[in-house]
């Protein structure tokens, strides 16, 4: 059994992205995988012990919100600590940095990551793609393009203890001075890809569940879902 832990729907849960926690728990079940999915909604306790996490996008009050209950419950903290896979979208990768902008002030995150975020000089909307960058903690485990919908005012600079998940070939990505996108650390991948991002890169969906399950999997061949991504990554 595979317990999804479906992060504070009701706060971050904006741009669709709770259905990251659907693909997960649709393709363990292709797989004959027991699966449920955790909704853990504000002020309810974040179990520590889940396989997974995953949060989602929000407006600036949402980001508040959710960055108070999150710093003060500190479940995912100690999940994160026991080393738990968690992916984090958009305004979840901000809220698990060290600082974030949300209504004109500067608001506290979780630590988690070690980032940054402050505003750009203007929305950055469209479509975004990168390359994935190899990183040590995830063994390397992504080697297709990644492609999502991005959407958002952050300016997001990773620190010496984060790596970025892709280097964009099209879009904006973290911020407008790199290549930037995303941040991987310890457990966590987070990105500023919607899609959402799951279901638009099922490599990535895989290499989360191979995290919770702790064994390999094996491919799941879905001609539409191929048909599906080289469309998006043509552009």
């Amino acid at each position: 059994m595979i317990r999804i832990g479906l992060v504070l729907p009701d706060v971050l849960g904006t741009y669709g992205d709770d259905g990251n926690a659907l693909v997960l728990r649709q393709r363990a079940r292709w797989r004959g995988i027991d699966a449920e999915i955790v909704r853990i909604t504000y002020g309810q306790p974040i179990p520590d012990d889940l396989d997974v996490y995953t949060l989602g996008g929000g407006e600036d009050t949402a980001q508040i919100l959710a960055a108070s209950h999150l710093r003060a419950d500190g479940g995912l903290q100690r999940a994160a600590a026991a080393g738990r896979p968690i992916l984090a979208i958009c305004a979840g990768l901000q809220v698990l940095g060290h600082t974030f902008r949300a209504g004109g002030r500067t608001i506290d995150g979780l630590g988690l990551l070690d980032a940054t975020t402050g505003g750009l000089s203007r929305r950055a909307i469209g479509e975004v793609a990168t390359t994935p960058v190899v990183a040590e903690d995830w063994a390397g485990a992504l080697t297709e393009p990644l492609t999502g919908f991005e959407n958002h005012m952050g300016s997001t600079i990773l620190g010496p203890d984060a790596r970025p998940l892709g280097t964009v070939t099209r879009g904006v990505g973290n911020n407008e001075e790199t290549t930037g996108e995303g941040a991987v650390q310890g457990s966590i991948i987070a990105t500023y890809m919607h899609g959402p991002v799951l279901a638009r890169n099922p490599q990535l969906a895989d290499l989360l569940l191979e995290k919770a399950t702790g064994t390999p999997l094996d491919p799941l061949p879905l001609e539409e879902v191929e048909l599906l991504r080289r469309e998006r990554l043509r552009g």
